[in-house]
């Protein structure tokens, strides 16, 4: 499945020139082929919010029979045709994607990540080592001044297996630029993450774009030792942030189920509430612009269906609320 969704994202990125804009796309896509479903959990999600008070009654009545009290509720949501598990699937599908996406992602990432390193290394050429996007100057790093848009850590290289090496290789057919690579005992025959890495140290481009020399400052932060801010660094942080706060409103904006002010349920809500954003901003800190801006799209695009959501839902429950005071009436 992630080689059908990297293909998708390949192709999008054909049409556009960009994949920072076929992330967006696809991402969008993705959120609207869901949409029925997600509208029909949220209509489920809002009409077990409204049996909320019934649902209380029953558990005080029958708060020492557990199994009778599982009865009237189970009774209680088939004659209000609703389910307690109806917000679940929804879910699970927006895990499930985000799952293949991290892996779409990073399949793509790895491809670009050794075709950018080898053209560096092969024609010097800086421009070639770059997918931008915006404020962003290579979109498979990540958003951050802590980082130059280059690989600057063999460990980067190192886990993109050699199969993509040898992929990456096939494709360069300059013959200046394979002699070049040669030179620097690059071949099909023994190229590796390290290899690579260790020719791109070695290079004065690499020099100058990511090395140690082009370090504007460190900063100091105890715990987490020393930061490098780069000359060349990749970007802004901006992502990182966004995605934090997006993840906040999205998890604010959200229509949950009432739970006692002092029930364990409140205060898990409360800790996830402010638990997400924060692992949200870890991720996206760490792994590449192109996650980051999926996770930015994917809030985005939730809050305002939540919104959009939410007045189709008060206007149909208006509609019902005149249909029964007529129904009354007569």
């Amino acid at each position: 499945m992630k080689e059908l969704f990297a293909s998708i994202l390949n192709w999008i990125a054909g049409i556009v020139g960009n994949y920072g804009w076929s992330m967006v796309i696809f991402t969008i896509f993705m959120k609207l082929l869901v949409m029925p479903l997600s509208f029909k959990s949220r209509k489920s999600m809002r009409k077990m919010s409204a049996l909320q008070p019934e649902i209380a009654k029953l558990q005080k009545r029958y708060a020492n029979d557990q199994q009778k009290m599982n009865m009237k509720m189970q009774a209680l949501y088939q004659k209000e045709k609703v389910s307690p598990m109806s917000g679940c699937l929804p879910m699970l599908i927006s895990m499930i994607i985000l799952i293949i996406m991290f892996n779409a992602m990073r399949l793509v990432a790895n491809e670009k990540l050794a075709a950018q390193s080898l053209q560096l290394l092969a024609s010097g050429n800086i421009e070639q080592a770059k997918e931008t996007w915006l404020w962003i100057k290579n979109i498979w790093m990540p958003d951050t001044p802590f980082v130059p848009f280059v690989a600057d850590k063999a460990q980067t290289l190192s886990i993109i297996p050699v199969d993509v090496w040898k992929a990456s290789l096939t494709k360069i057919t300059d013959p200046a630029q394979l002699t070049a690579l040669q030179s620097l005992n690059i071949t099909a025959d023994n190229i590796t993450g390290e290899a690579v890495f260790t020719a791109l140290q070695a290079s004065e481009t690499w020099q100058a774009l990511g090395g140690t020399a082009a370090i504007a400052t460190r900063i100091p932060t105890g715990l987490f030792g020393t930061w490098n801010v780069f000359k060349t660094h990749n970007g802004l942080f901006i992502l990182p942030i966004l995605a934090c706060v997006t993840q906040f409103l999205m998890s604010a904006g959200q229509n949950q189920q009432p739970q006692p002010e002092n029930g364990s349920g409140a205060g898990t809500g409360k800790f996830m509430k402010y638990f997400f954003p924060l692992i949200t901003l870890f991720f996206c800190f760490s792994y590449n612009a192109a996650f980051a801006l999926y996770w930015v799209v994917s809030n985005v695009y939730a809050w305002v269906e939540n919104m959009v959501f939410n007045l189709i839902l008060d206007k149909q429950d208006k509609q019902e609320s005149a249909v029964i005071e007529e129904d009354s009436i007569k």
